[in-house]
């Protein structure tokens, strides 16, 4: 009997997927755990395995499709086994519709596919073979008609990524342009009569004629992916229902810095100074659990693990994966798990697993020369911390005179709701302290 595979759910927060590329056509055999599609979620791209050995015998939505949980997406069974209607009218309706919204016809939902003996013909094409690319990359090549086969990426492990798209794109032709409608003033109003307002990017203020687009020229529209579109939702929701208050501090550096150049000589990978913050951060984590904690509709939780993402900028996206329990590794092992997880979302591997149960972030630009900045709390978490470039500033020594020494700002973005001043305030001077004394961060 015919095993019918449903779009997963990848995530806590998941409510669709994504059909990215199917990696299997019908009439292919597969055997259970092998590759089967790669699912957009709103967290990550993630390659879905096959649940059972069989033969594909139906791909029930086109690639391109947004699937709700549940609803079905393939078939597999028994070479030559005939079809029949399989789950409800509902899920099939909306196999259908998802299918549908890819803009293709796609492959036929299983319920009107019955032939025995070939395989179907509406599913993808079996592929000879499949370049390396990340996922815009992907997209964007499909969209303007582009072969990744023929493409070197530059990547790492030689991945095909946006850049090498783009930059394709522009040797063939340039992408057609989205005109906007007129701009009041600069041309005729919508109802085909002539505006009297006066404007500067119109014929009134330039003294050219107008020729009936904005002054700004025709724009190139941009369609945000998935996971851009969820996280300007969540950062919107976050900035217009979160009352935070931030606090600064400035942190010297200096000891933490020598015991790096110690550090250098005996580990491998050495601790970066984010390292030594994340641990930092962790064990005060455990000393302030209102910090650790969450606000929830008139309520607030406390979590008794302490879990640290770390914000990653990726390809056109902002990720945060999960470092669990950090409070309980040691700072070597906090470097390995961070150049591990930054490398896996950069190289779009990372798992909607890793990006989840995070109870506190840690967002560093110290990288890009910026010396501090606000951030947006990752909800529902109690707060944020960013951090700044170390760089030397003038700081007065116990003796009273100003010397340069290597500081860094972090500022501390909390939840009002369930952390004030005071709460936050002792927290971040906790981590100044660690910061100062790092010996501390080894034991």
């Amino acid at each position: 009997m015919a095993l019918e595979i449903v779009m997963p759910r990848l995530s806590d927060s998941m409510e669709e997927g994504t059909i990215l590329q199917w990696l299997v056509a019908e009439g292919d055999s597969v055997e259970a755990g092998q590759p089967l599609v790669e699912v957009e979620t709103d967290k990550a791209t993630v390659t879905h395995e096959a649940d059972a050995a069989g033969v594909v015998l139906a791909l029930t939505v086109g690639e391109g499709a947004s699937v709700p949980v549940g609803a079905p997406i393939a078939l597999i069974g028994e070479p030559g086994e005939q079809l029949r209607a399989t789950g409800s009218p509902e899920a099939a309706e909306a196999a259908v519709g998802a299918r549908g919204s890819s803009g293709g016809p796609g492959p036929a939902p299983a319920a009107t596919v019955g032939v025995r003996g070939s395989p179907a013909t509406t599913g993808p094409a079996p592929r000879p073979g499949r370049a390396k690319a990340s996922p815009l990359a992907r997209r964007l090549a499909a969209e303007r008609g582009i072969d990744l086969a023929g493409l070197a990426g530059s990547g790492p492990d030689g991945r095909v990524i946006r850049a090498d798209v783009e930059h394709a794109a522009a040797a063939n032709a340039h992408p057609a342009a989205v005109p906007r409608a007129p701009a009041s003033g600069n041309g005729e109003s919508r109802n085909g009569e002539r505006s009297t307002g006066e404007s500067g990017t119109g014929e009134a203020g330039t003294g050219e004629p107008s020729t009936g687009e904005s002054g700004t020229g025709e724009a190139e529209v941009h369609e945000l992916s998935r996971l851009q579109r969820t996280v300007a939702r969540r950062m919107s929701e976050s900035r217009a229902t979160v009352p935070d208050i931030e606090l600064r501090r400035e942190v010297d550096m200096g000891e933490a810095a020598e015991l790096r150049a110690r550090l250098r000589e005996v580990s491998d990978p050495p601790p970066s100074f984010n390292d030594f913050i994340v641990r930092a951060v962790a064990l005060a984590l455990r000393e302030f659990p209102r910090v650790n904690g969450a606000y929830r509709d008139g309520t607030f939780e406390t979590y008794p693990r302490v879990n640290v993402g770390i914000a990653v900028a990726a390809e056109d996206a902002l990720m945060v994966p999960t470092i669990f329990d950090a409070d309980t590794m040691r700072l070597a092992e906090i470097t390995g798990a961070a150049r591990t997880l930054a490398s896996r979302v950069r190289d779009s591997t990372i798992t909607p697993a890793e990006l989840s149960g995070a109870t506190f972030t840690v967002s560093n630009l110290g990288m890009y020369d910026v010396d501090s900045f606000s951030a947006v709390i990752n909800q529902p978490q109690a707060a944020i911390l960013t951090v700044g470039a170390l760089r030397p500033r003038p700081v007065v020594d116990e003796g009273g005179a100003v010397v340069a020494r290597p500081t860094v700002v972090l500022a501390l973005a909390c939840d009002h709701r369930i952390l004030y001043g005071a709460d936050g305030a002792r927290f971040l001077g906790r981590v100044r302290e660690l910061l100062e004394r790092p010996l501390s961060l080894l034991v």
